[in-house]
C-alpha cells in the first residue's frame, strides 16, 4: 500500500475528535488510518496549546518545501557519521549501507545514496572539497542518458499493441523476435531471433553492438528461410534497433516494438 500524506481535512477532523477525547485508534478507525499515522501527527505537529489543524498544516507545507536532503542535514550525528566516512575515502553506497547495520533501531540515522551524492555535489558548489573523496573526483554530475534511446524514432515505431491477435496466440509459422543479447563486459554480443510457434532459434555473432551490425546480422539470418516464413517481427527499443525501416525493406517484415521497460 502507498503511504499518503494527512491532508488538511483530516488534519481539521483529527483536532476536531481529540477535543471530544477519542483515542488515536478511534480516529485512525474514523479516518481509515492506522493508528501509529495518527500518533505520529500528534507529536510532530502539537504545540503547547494542543493540536491545531492550521498550526500543523503550517508546519507540513514548511517541511515539505525543504528538499528531503536538506531536511537530514537537521540531524548532527548522521551528519558527522556521513562526513567521518567521506574523510575516511567511503564510498556513498558503503555509507548508506552500512548506517543500517551500525544504528539497526535508530530510524534517524538513515540516508541514502543519492542524498549523500546532493550533499557533495552541492557543496561543492560553494568550495567544498568532499568530491575529492569520491572514486572518480569530479565536482558534478555527469549528464545521463534517459533510458530508450529508441525515443528517437519513435514516431515511426508501432507498438506491440497494434500486432495482430493471431501473434499472441501463436496460431501460425512466421512471427519472430528478435534481441541482442550481451554479457557485463565487452562489445561483442549474439543477436538472436526466434519464431513463436516452432520456437526455432537463429544466432548470429557481432562484433559490436551497432545498428547496422544488428541489421546485418539478423538480415542474414532471416534471409535463409522462406519468404512466406517471415511475417511479423517484434523487437524491443533498444538504440541498436533504430533502422528497423532498412530492415524491413530487406525482409520484408511488418516489425512492432515492446512497451518500454
Amino acid at each position: 500500500m502507498s503511504y499518503r500524506h494527512i491532508t488538511s481535512e483530516e488534519r481539521f477532523a483529527i483536532e476536531h475528535f481529540v477535543r471530544q477525547g477519542m483515542s488515536f485508534r478511534k480516529i485512525a478507525l474514523c479516518l481509515g488510518r492506522s493508528h501509529t499515522t495518527i500518533s505520529r501527527e500528534w507529536l510532530r505537529n502539537s504545540s503547547k496549546s494542543g493540536y491545531r489543524h492550521q498550526t500543523a498544516q503550517k508546519r507540513s507545507d514548511c517541511r515539505h518545501s525543504q528538499p528531503r536532503h536538506y531536511r537530514c542535514q537537521n540531524r548532527p550525528f548522521l551528519v558527522a557519521y556521513v562526513d567521518e566516512k567521506l574523510r575516511n575515502n567511503w564510498a556513498p553506497e558503503q555509507i548508506a549501507g552500512r548506517i543500517c547495520l551500525d544504528y539497526p533501531d535508530d530510524p534517524r540515522m538513515r540516508i541514502s545514496t543519492e542524498t549523500i551524492y546532493r550533499w557533495i555535489y552541492t557543496a561543492a558548489r560553494t568550495g567544498g572539497n568532499f568530491h575529492r573523496c569520491l572514486r572518480r573526483g569530479r565536482d558534478r554530475r555527469r549528464p545521463r542518458t534517459a533510458y530508450g534511446q529508441g525515443k528517437r524514432f519513435a514516431l515511426e515505431r508501432i507498438g506491440i499493441a497494434e500486432r495482430p491477435d493471431i501473434v499472441a496466440g501463436r496460431k501460425r509459422f512466421g512471427d519472430w523476435e528478435a534481441d541482442l543479447v550481451s554479457a557485463s563486459f565487452g562489445k561483442a554480443a549474439l543477436v538472436s531471433c526466434i519464431e513463436r510457434k516452432s520456437r526455432y532459434l537463429l544466432l548470429a555473432k557481432v562484433d559490436d553492438k551497432m545498428a547496422i551490425s544488428f541489421n546485418t546480422a539478423l538480415a542474414g539470418q532471416l534471409l535463409t528461410i522462406p519468404a512466406e516464413l517471415r511475417r511479423t517481427l517484434t523487437l524491443d527499443n533498444g538504440s541498436e534497433m533504430a533502422k528497423f525501416k532498412k530492415l524491413e525493406a530487406v525482409t520484408g517484415m511488418d516489425t512492432f516494438f515492446c512497451d518500454p521497460r
